[in-house]
């Protein structure tokens, strides 16, 4: 596979899933009780214990085998990154979000925008209520679109214009337990790929938090898997990390 095909194929799931901005403080739209208790179940009520959140996305698609690590101190917005870049070289590096204008080119068009995607796979439960752009609606039960049975529903759309992803559906097929178990990705625009199905397993949990560490199934009709490993949480006023198990 030619550098060109290879960065092609690597932003259908690097960049192709990036959404709108991290929390927002505050959402006119009166969230759907569904959504509320969603985001309860995976710890929103003690996400302000949270000091930092380290993780490693993990991603393969057709022509795609790609690793990268991070570290999220959400009370400062700082991010660390570590991966190896196109010559196999490892790169680190550690910014504030806030002052992203003063970084390396790089930083502002590689490393950033696949942060917002990786950050999103994992917290997207978090961003049916911090994302205040985006319309939340209770679809009621619908049939599971990759397994047997039904579920209730969560639509998350976002604007037809404006942020990363103008037009954006997710899906989120919610079971008895209030824990996801499916999600469905449909792209607002033409960029690749316009649909992804996946599911939601490996269910772990990291002091206060839970997470869904394996994603299987298709983005326009090819395998993806999307995983996380290496997953811990550091609270406020400790230096020691909570691996998720």
């Amino acid at each position: 596979m030619t550098i060109s095909r290879r960065r092609e194929a690597i932003q259908l799931v690097a960049a192709g899933l990036l959404l709108l901005a991290l929390p927002a403080t505050s959402r006119a739209q009166q969230l759907p009780p569904v959504a509320e208790k969603l985001a309860k179940t995976y710890g929103i009520e003690s996400f302000g214990q949270v000091e930092a959140i380290r993780y490693t996305f993990n991603a393969k698609f057709p022509g795609v085998d790609l690793s990268r690590s991070w570290i999220w101190e959400p009370k400062t917005d700082q991010v660390t990154y570590e991966a190896r870049d196109k010559s196999g070289q490892p790169v680190k590096v550690t910014y504030k979000r806030s002052q992203l204008g003063d970084q390396a080119a790089n930083v502002q068009g590689e490393i950033e925008p696949g942060f917002v995607n990786d950050q999103y796979w994992l917290f997207l439960h978090f961003h049916v209520v911090w994302d205040a752009g985006a319309v939340v609606e209770d679809a009621g039960t619908r049939k599971l679109p990759l397994g047997n049975g039904s579920a209730e529903t969560i639509v998350v759309k976002y604007p037809p214009e404006g942020g990363s992803s103008p037009g954006d559906t997710w899906e989120l097929y919610v079971g008895p337990d209030e824990q996801v178990h499916e999600m469905v990705f449909r792209r607002g625009g033409p960029k690749k790929p316009g649909t992804v199905i996946v599911t939601w397993a490996d269910y772990k949990k990291a002091g206060p938090l839970l997470f869904s560490l394996d994603h299987r199934g298709t983005a326009d009709g090819q395998p993806l898997r999307v995983s996380f490993s290496n997953v811990a949480v550091r609270l406020a006023g400790s230096s020691t990390w909570i691996d998720a198990q």
